[in-house]
């Protein structure tokens, strides 16, 4: 019996040769993009390419079934093509050729692994040219938006899917013929994925929420576990990182301890601007198509700075003007003790 021969008696000759012959690209590799990898692939697809800038993390075991706890913190993307490899359904390119045994189940399935931003220049429009067919498998506005232009302008089907929160989106998409993902208006947000503005902020709304909704309360006032703007719903990708800060928030609550004290202002600027920008630039993925933050040393800026009290009251006087780098630490020093206070 032919392994496809059940996609001959459903779709007929013409369309399963279609099928077997398509390239597809899946953008996504989360809760909805496993269960869609393993159908596309039992389905004869012929080639299919993934994208997906994330890496595994326990709390996603429990619904995201490619991965194992060897995964964690691995590449989605990648695993979720090793494991298809491990089990018989895809000849890996660039990553590992499937065992012998694994090739008879489906040896003309071929699967690419990209773990990158859907959004990097490298995925422009003649590269969405070269596919078949789109499928999303989001739950990041900005992305599912920014894919939906670029297969208008590749005029590539898009099957979107997507989640927000705890809803569940899908649509077909053809330039032309239906209605594109931006064509009815999509409510802005008034909270924020954790995930989003704790490592990945492009907005300054997101460093706004940040500081108001997280810094602020954790390091002056009484820790929120819930703010409104901070989206801290489990099912999605901030799982991982609402652990995270439960782990940061011990770090911040030392801090706390120092405050009133001179070495306040500098633990706290550590933390923020040094430490943490540290632990953003060793994820050397994310900085390939843009360019990576500095991390900042708080004794050289504070030598440049200076300590002159009348400098300083200067810079406060003329709140309108865009201060440098050190007149932000001269007024980042006065609002720290003046919140204490």
């Amino acid at each position: 019996m032919m392994r496809d021969q059940f996609n001959m008696q459903s779709l007929g000759k013409p369309l399963n040769i279609m099928v077997k012959e398509a390239r597809i690209l899946m953008v996504g590799a989360g809760g909805i993009g496993c269960e869609l990898l393993m159908n596309l692939v039992l389905a004869g697809f012929g080639e299919i390419h993934i994208v997906d800038l994330d890496t595994i993390d326990l709390s996603n075991l429990n619904r995201q079934f490619l991965f194992r706890h060897e995964h964690i913190k691995k590449s989605k993307a990648l695993v979720g093509f090793l494991f298809m490899a491990e089990f018989g359904y895809a000849l890996m390119r660039n990553l590992q050729v499937a065992k012998d045994a694994a090739h008879k189940f489906n040896p003309k399935v071929k699967l690419e692994a990209h773990h990158a931003n859907i959004k990097d220049s490298q995925f422009n429009v003649d590269w969405f040219k070269g596919f078949t067919m789109v499928f999303n498998a989001l739950d990041n506005l900005e992305a599912r938006r920014h894919v939906n232009k670029m297969c208008l302008a590749a005029d590539i089907p898009l099957i979107e899917s997507g989640t927000t929160g705890f809803n569940v989106q899908v649509q077909v998409i053809k330039k032309g013929k239906t209605a594109c993902y931006d064509c009815t208006t999509k409510e802005t947000p008034k909270s924020f994925p954790v995930c989003t503005i704790r490592s990945t902020p492009s907005q300054p709304i997101h460093c706004i929420v940040w500081g108001k909704s997280y810094l602020l309360s954790e390091v002056f006032g009484a820790s929120e576990d819930e703010s409104t703007e901070m989206d801290h719903s489990e099912d999605s990708e901030n799982a991982k990182e609402i652990e995270k800060l439960r782990l940061e928030s011990q770090a911040l609550k030392k801090i706390k301890e120092s405050m009133g004290t001179d070495a306040f202002p500098q633990l706290l600027f550590d933390k923020v601007f040094k430490d943490d920008i540290i632990r953003l630039r060793s994820m050397e993925d994310m900085w390939k198509s843009r360019r990576p933050p500095e991390a900042l040393d708080y004794t050289t800026l504070n030598v440049e700075a200076g300590n002159d009290e009348a400098v300083k009251q200067a810079i406060l006087k003329d709140d309108q003007r865009v201060w440098n780098l050190y007149e932000n630490l001269v007024v980042f020093k006065d609002s720290s003790s003046g919140t204490i206070k």
